[in-house]
Parts: structure tokens; sequence; C-alpha cells
């Protein structure tokens, strides 16, 4: 019997697109994704606000036996909209398969950069 690993839903609370950048790497984050199993990862993120409703229609695809590292500030929803930047938000991802997650984001808003990585819930 094949070993299943990861989850269907995760969450990432802290999630964050900052505008600032040292001039020689842009700010940005990152939602990684690890597909062990045999069949592909149709992905769907919604992402919650302080302040607004939430936003949909956000997909991406990870294959079978693949990684894919999902750059937050390149994913265009369905309507054409994208990440807000400079607002604090939080993500439900939701695949089709079990797959496992983990948030990066590199903060390059002064010299010395700041990596920030978890494992989502």
């Amino acid at each position: 019997m094949e070993k299943t690993y990861g989850k269907c839903e995760w969450l990432i609370a802290d999630a964050f697109w900052d505008s600032h950048s040292n001039g020689l790497y842009p700010s940005h984050e990152a939602v990684c994704v690890l597909n062990c199993g045999d069949i592909d990862a149709e992905l769907q993120f919604t992402l919650y606000f302080e302040d607004r409703e939430p936003m949909t229609g956000f997909t991406a695809l990870c294959g079978a036996r693949r990684t894919h590292h999902v750059r937050m500030d390149k994913l265009v929803a369905a309507d054409g909209s994208t990440v807000p930047i400079d607002v604090p938000y939080a993500i439900l991802l939701k695949s089709s398969v079990p797959v496992v997650a983990q948030y990066s984001r590199l903060d390059s808003a002064q010299a010395e950069m700041t990596l920030m990585t978890t494992i989502a819930y």
C-alpha cells in the first residue's frame, strides 16, 4: 500500500507582498507545493483580508511527483486581478489531491535581506 503525503487544504495566516526593494532583488513570496502522488494537483487559492471580501479565482497546477513554487507576485486570477501589494492577507490553498505546502517570503526592503519560511497549516 502506497503512503499518502500531505493534505488537500492548507492555511497560511500571515502573507504580505512588500513593494519595497533594495534594488538588487525584488521582495516576493511563494507558496511551495510538493506533490508526491501519481496525479497532477489542481490548486485553488483564496485570499482573505482584514477590510475587504476574499479574492478567488487564483489557480495553479503542480504535476505528479513534482514541486511547484507559486510566486504570489506572478499569480493572476481568472478575472485578471492580481495579489495586492503592501496589504496583509491570508491564504487558503485547496488541492485536488494531497500535497505538502510551505510559504516563503523574501523581504529585500533593506540591504540586509530577510527570508522567512514556514510549513503551512
